[in-house]
C-alpha cells in the first residue's frame, strides 16, 4: 500500500507538469467553457463514449446550439437530436437516451442536474464514470474518482491496480490512492492516454515517466 501511494504521488506531480503543454479533453474544454455548467458536462459526456474528442466537440457544439437546457431539448424529436450529434458513435442510442434523460431531469429534477451518485445513476445512458465526471467539474466533488478505459488501461499499466473493468478500477484506485490526487486522476491519465500511453504502441520512448513505469502488459511500443 505504502509503495502504491508514494508511487501515485511522484507519477502524478509529473504528469501535473507535463499536461501543460497537452491538448485537454474534450469534456474538460466543454466543461472550462461553460462555466461547469452541469447539464452541459452531463451531455457531452454522454455523447463522448468510445468516441474521439474532435467528434465528440463538434456535436456538443451543434446540440447546443439548438438546445442548452433539459426543457429546450425535449421538445427536440429524437431524429433531430439524432442528426445533430451524429457521428459520434452508437448515435441512435446517445439520442435515445439524451431525450429520455432530459425528459427524467424536467419531471423529476425541475430542470436540474441532480449533484449525487444515486440520482444520477436514474438517468439513462448515465453509468458511474458519466456521474463521476459530473461530480467531479460540475459540483467540485473531491471524493470521486472518474475511470473511464485511458483511466483503466494506464492505472494497470503502472501497477497501480490489477482489475479487469472500469468499475473495479475505480474501487481500488480509492483504496490505492491519496484522496488529494482524486479529482485530478481522470484529467491527467485521460490527457496522457490521448497524448502519449495509448492502447496500442504507447509512445514509451517519450515518456516523462517511463522511469516510474512498469509498463504491465505493453507488448510493443510505438514511435
Amino acid at each position: 500500500m505504502h509503495h502504491t501511494s508514494g508511487h501515485v504521488a511522484i507519477v502524478m506531480r509529473a504528469l501535473g507538469r507535463a499536461i501543460d503543454d497537452l491538448e485537454l479533453p474534450a469534456v474538460e474544454k466543454i466543461a472550462a467553457n461553460s462555466q461547469e455548467d452541469p447539464f452541459e458536462v452531463l451531455i457531452a459526456t454522454m455523447l463522448s463514449a468510445q468516441t474521439r474528442d474532435a467528434v465528440t466537440a463538434a456535436a456538443s457544439g451543434r446540440l447546443f446550439k439548438v438546445a442548452r437546457t433539459p426543457e429546450t431539448m425535449t421538445k427536440l424529436t429524437e431524429k433531430r437530436i439524432l442528426d445533430l450529434i451524429y457521428p459520434v458513435s452508437f448515435y441512435r442510442n446517445k439520442a435515445t437516451h439524451v431525450k429520455a434523460a432530459c425528459r427524467i431531469l424536467v419531471d423529476r429534477f425541475n430542470g436540474r442536474v441532480p449533484s449525487t451518485m444515486e440520482e444520477l445513476l436514474t438517468l439513462p445512458g448515465v453509468g458511474r464514470k458519466t456521474a463521476n465526471l459530473v461530480l467531479i467539474l460540475s459540483f467540485r466533488s473531491r471524493k470521486n474518482i472518474c475511470v473511464d478505459t485511458h483511466v483503466h488501461r494506464i492505472s494497470n499499466r503502472l501497477g497501480w491496480v490489477q482489475t479487469r473493468t472500469p468499475d473495479e478500477t475505480e474501487q481500488a484506485l480509492y483504496k490505492r490512492t491519496s484522496a488529494r490526487w482524486w479529482p485530478y486522476i481522470n484529467l491527467y491519465l485521460v490527457t496522457w492516454g490521448q497524448n502519449v500511453c495509448r492502447p496500442l504502441y504507447p509512445r514509451c520512448g517519450g515518456c516523462l515517466i517511463r522511469p516510474h513505469c512498469p509498463q504491465l502488459g505493453v507488448e510493443r511500443v510505438g514511435k
